[in-house]
């Protein structure tokens, strides 16, 4: 299991974030991102050396709050050919330089979410160490070979969030802009074979529900 280290980061993951938010397709705002930790879970990497979390934030700096899924790495050394995938770097006050990726574009966070959809591992609580996060939730009705062709590298990010493709028309989006379900019960769209949903903040202090990943099984109409 991850150690959580409480301890200071320089610059602040909220800091790393408000600079590359407005650099991505699917952001939504006009200006210089206002953004508070909504909430997230992580994952866990069974070599013990890369931090994996799925963080989501709240920009206030627009007419509506948009909340936005936000999937990172933590390594402690630079991931070969991830160049374009550099979030930034911080200064850890136990582990030292951090280089935080798009998570999306990280072969061991890719693995470990797809392990989370077949139900092989668990979502781990984003404060707390070793302590299972029990609002995540998450379905899988297909065989493992169907996911053996997702790949990090294939990563494509556009208005509404991130693709990685595979053969047979298979695809895992990632809904990076966030939208609450009705009544908190996400629906899952008729091609879908496995999700994964969670809960956020909002800003009134309530929590809302959505779907955070879907697995799609074929080409959707």
């Amino acid at each position: 299991m991850a150690v959580i280290h409480h301890t200071d980061l320089k610059p602040t993951k909220l800091e790393l974030l408000a600079s590359w938010l407005p650099s991505r397709p699917w952001y939504l705002g006009a200006g210089e991102p206002e953004l508070a930790k909504a909430g997230g879970f992580r994952l866990d990497d069974p070599q013990g050396e890369v931090g994996i979390e799925f963080l989501v934030v709240t920009d206030t700096s627009g007419t509506h709050p948009t909340s936005y899924l936000v999937p990172l790495t933590y390594r402690g050394a630079p991931l070969d050919g991830a160049e374009h995938a550099l979030v930034g770097t911080m200064e850890h006050g136990v582990l030292g330089r951090r280089w935080a990726y798009d998570g999306c574009h990280d072969p061991v966070l890719v693995t470990q979410l797809l392990a989370l959809i077949e139900g092989r591992v668990h979502a781990q609580d984003q404060n707390t160490s070793d302590t299972p996060d029990r609002e995540v939730t998450r379905s899988y009705i297909g065989d493992s070979l169907a996911l053996t062709e997702l790949t990090a590298t294939a990563a494509t990010d556009d208005q509404e969030g991130t693709e990685l493709p595979a053969p047979q028309g298979t695809a895992l989006r990632l809904h990076r802009v966030l939208r609450p379900a009705p009544d908190n019960a996400p629906f899952l769209p008729p091609e879908a074979m496995g999700h994964v949903a969670g809960s956020w903040r909002v800003p009134d202090g309530t929590r809302a529900r959505g779907l955070l990943v879907v697995l799609h099984a074929g080409p959707r109409t």
